[in-house]
């Protein structure tokens, strides 16, 4: 589990660079933001579900991975 949690981690960072650069952190156009990258942008709303479900696995490989470990 492992190699799992670096491609995770890989596709963690490369999203989340992705996302940044389409994200607005201004309490005024955050929502208006996350819209944009959803509905306008190019496979946006795949790379933003990408990196939403790829920290909950992110944390089940690493669970996975260190139970592995105290199990043998």
């Amino acid at each position: 589990f492992g190699s799992l949690l670096g491609i995770c981690l890989i596709i963690q960072i490369l999203t989340g660079l992705f996302l940044a650069m389409h994200y607005t952190s201004d309490t005024a156009t955050a929502f208006s933001s996350v819209t944009h990258i959803c509905r306008d942008v190019n496979y946006g709303w795949i790379i933003r579900y990408m990196h939403a479900n790829g920290a909950s696995m992110f944390f089940i490989c690493l669970f996975l991975h260190v139970g592995r470990g105290l199990y043998y």
